[in-house]
């Protein structure tokens, strides 16, 4: 009864998730904050501690989203290991359910123990797929060992299918060159924005996930992109010190 008691409660938060998702036609579509939207909504939706979006550019998964500062360290640390359940979701193409990270040093040497160093004991990643086009990988941390129950699963696929549905349809909509550019403009902005946070983190003695706290509520509050802040910042023509 418990869990039906939940599935009701977030069934019209879950429902405003998707559409949001979808909604890749609009003139104001912003990749990042679609990703950082999608990795948010998961903490929020679904029994999970943390949620990291990596997308593939050139090739290559680059970290693109992530729900906190320690997980986007973990997922970089992860693709220059070349270990982890993201790598191998994105290279087969199916889920990878880890229900404890301890099991699996012989697996993942490296990252394993990073892992749970970072604190996270169990993680499940989810290719972002649409028949045999994967173009990267959602991937989900638990801070304790266990798996996603069944209903969190079928959420969990459902984000994943929409964020890239919603992708692959802009890509289309606008062409592959447009969105290979976009998803340059999109990974120096990212540049662009972990300068901003340091300069903020520095100057007010934050870590960097408070810091991009400042930087996101002043680009909201003043209906800008996160982008044109964290520019502002660089250049020194907005102070967030205070």
């Amino acid at each position: 009864m418990q869990q039906a008691s939940d599935a009701l409660a977030r069934e019209p938060d879950l429902v405003r998730t998707l559409v949001r998702l979808a909604d890749s036609l609009v003139d104001t579509f912003d990749l990042l904050e679609l990703l950082r939207d999608l990795s948010e909504s998961c903490t929020r939706l679904l029994a999970v501690d943390a949620a990291g979006l990596l997308l593939v550019h050139e090739g290559e998964l680059r970290v693109l989203g992530a729900s906190e500062e320690r997980l986007r360290l973990l997922e970089l640390f992860q693709i220059q290991n070349h270990e982890g359940a993201c790598l191998e979701s994105y290279e087969l193409s199916q889920p990878i359910v880890v229900t404890d990270l301890a099991d699996e040093v012989a697996r993942w040497p490296r990252f394993a123990p990073q892992a749970i160093a970072s604190g996270y004991r169990a993680t499940h990643a989810i290719p972002l797929r649409l028949r045999d086009d994967t173009i990267g990988v959602l991937n989900l941390f638990l801070a304790a060992p266990g798996a996603l129950t069944p209903d969190d699963a079928v959420v969990a696929q459902a984000l994943a299918d929409t964020a890239t549905i919603a992708i692959l349809q802009h890509r289309t909509v606008a062409s592959a060159e447009l969105t290979a550019s976009q998803l340059q403009t999109a990974l120096e902005s990212r540049v662009l924005i972990e300068q901003a946070k340091g300069i903020i983190a520095e100057r007010r003695h934050l870590d960097m996930e408070q810091a991009f706290g400042i930087l996101r509520r002043h680009a909201r509050s003043h209906h800008l992109r996160l982008h044109d802040v964290a520019r502002q910042v660089v250049d020194d023509e907005l102070d967030l010190s205070e």
